[in-house]
């Protein structure tokens, strides 16, 4: 069954996550590792959160409609938290928009990427696991 409350209640808990890590990396663990390790620490560290969040979204949204519900909810997240992203860099830091998208330059190892792409198949990947074991 697609809830989409369920969905969005499951981001805001990660997107707290997000936010709280992006504000403990860019202080804390930046000024003692340096920033480009603090840019890993941020992409890595909610990664079992969110598997978490996929887990308890795909055993709420297990039935005959669970690739719709996980659909739903890997687009949501991943589209959200991107934004969510820019808004903290934007607001927080005064970022340009070129400086937001080399964040997402996956190719010369920006590590942010791992993250959006985690939401977004994560959710599905849960789903179809427990679908086969039913």
């Amino acid at each position: 069954m697609i809830r989409p409350g369920l969905a969005l209640a499951l981001w805001l808990a990660t997107a707290v996550v997000v936010l709280a890590n992006h504000m403990i990396g860019d202080t804390l663990i930046a000024g003692a590792v340096g920033p480009r390790d603090a840019a890993w620490y941020k992409a890595l560290l909610p990664l079992p959160y969110v598997a978490l969040m996929a887990l308890i979204h795909a055993r709420r949204t297990a039935g005959p409609a669970w690739q719709g519900a996980a659909l739903l909810a890997g687009l949501l997240w991943a589209g959200s938290t991107a934004v969510l992203d820019a808004a903290y860099g934007r607001f927080t830091y005064d970022e340009s928009l070129a400086s937001l998208a080399d964040r997402y330059a996956l190719a010369e190892g920006a590590p942010w990427p791992i993250l959006m792409l985690a939401q977004l198949v994560l959710p599905w990947a849960c789903a179809a696991l427990l679908a086969r074991r039913r």
